[in-house]
């Protein structure tokens, strides 16, 4: 099975939060912060205008992206934890 996300929703998996600081300390879990990059994993056809015409989405599958914080739904799929994000709800790309 696979997530196909419809409109303009993007599937995103949130990256592994930093386990050593720059300069060498090891964090333990509750130190770590919640990440806030995300590689995209599944993304729309894109939101319709008032006129019917499709708008193109703006990122694609393997992007790394930086979300609000709060936005989106989690959701369990097979095993991964995964999050339902609309576009806009997308801050950056990361290049």
């Amino acid at each position: 099975m696979k997530l196909k996300p419809l409109s303009d929703r993007v599937v995103i998996k949130m990256c592994e939060a930093e386990e050593t600081t720059k300069s060498g300390i090891i964090l333990t879990g509750a130190a770590k912060e919640k990440p806030s990059i995300a590689e995209v994993i599944e993304v729309g056809p894109g939101a319709r205008d008032d006129n019917g015409a499709l708008i193109p989405m703006e990122v694609s599958v393997g992007d790394k992206v930086i979300t609000s914080k709060y936005s989106g739904t989690e959701i369990k799929f097979e095993g991964e934890e995964y999050i339902v994000v609309r576009q806009g709800d997308i801050l950056a790309v990361v290049e």
